[in-house]
């Protein structure tokens, strides 16, 4: 929790020594408005962004394979960011209420995507799933009531209850033969 709380925080560069950024580290820093995650950075730790209010842009580097719980849960500004095929895992309300996310793309190297990890995200219109993709767990895309339309992977056998729950602008989903429960 180094920076937690320093509402007027607008900028910090971080050197490329530095291999951990811990938990909460900028956690409502109300005006930082962009960073960029050193290359030395393996795992986004549990809540270092939350409730970044003003975090328009991240830059994700390629040695990072972790986003944690609430990485950068309620980053309502949010507008860009690049998951790096390095990632294997979304944490629980990764990026739940970034309700300025229009579009975000899973590489293929993401095993899982947990419960509400974009949960809120109310001006995304569009999500990429990896085809291998096999569960879709609980209210993964919860809220997100500009999302028009979504392809499940053929891969996927479970879809889990809430994943689409409030998505009032949904007009298409294909679910394909390999879905077993619903």
């Amino acid at each position: 929790k180094m920076f937690s709380g320093c509402f007027s925080l607008k900028e910090i560069n971080i050197p490329s020594s530095v291999t951990l950024i811990d938990y909460e580290a900028f956690r409502e820093c109300s005006s930082l408005t962009s960073f960029i995650i050193p290359p030395s950075v393996t795992s986004i730790h549990l809540g270092t962004f939350n409730g970044c209010i003003s975090l328009i842009n991240i830059t994700i580097p390629p040695s990072v394979t972790l986003i944690e719980y609430g990485a950068f849960d309620g980053c309502k500004a949010l507008k860009n960011v690049t998951i790096p095929p390095s990632v294997t895992s979304i944490g629980r309300y990764a990026f739940n209420e970034c309700s300025s996310l229009k579009e975000i793309s899973i590489p293929p190297s993401v095993i899982d995507i947990f419960d509400y990890a974009f949960a809120n995200c109310t001006s995304l219109t569009k999500i990429s799933i990896p085809s291998y993709f096999v569960p879709l767990f609980p209210s993964i895309l919860e809220g997100c009531t500009s999302l028009l339309q979504i392809e499940i992977p053929n891969t996927v056998k479970n879809i889990s209850q809430g994943v689409f729950e409030g998505c009032s602008s949904l007009k298409q989903i294909t679910i394909p033969s390999s879905v077993q429960k619903i």
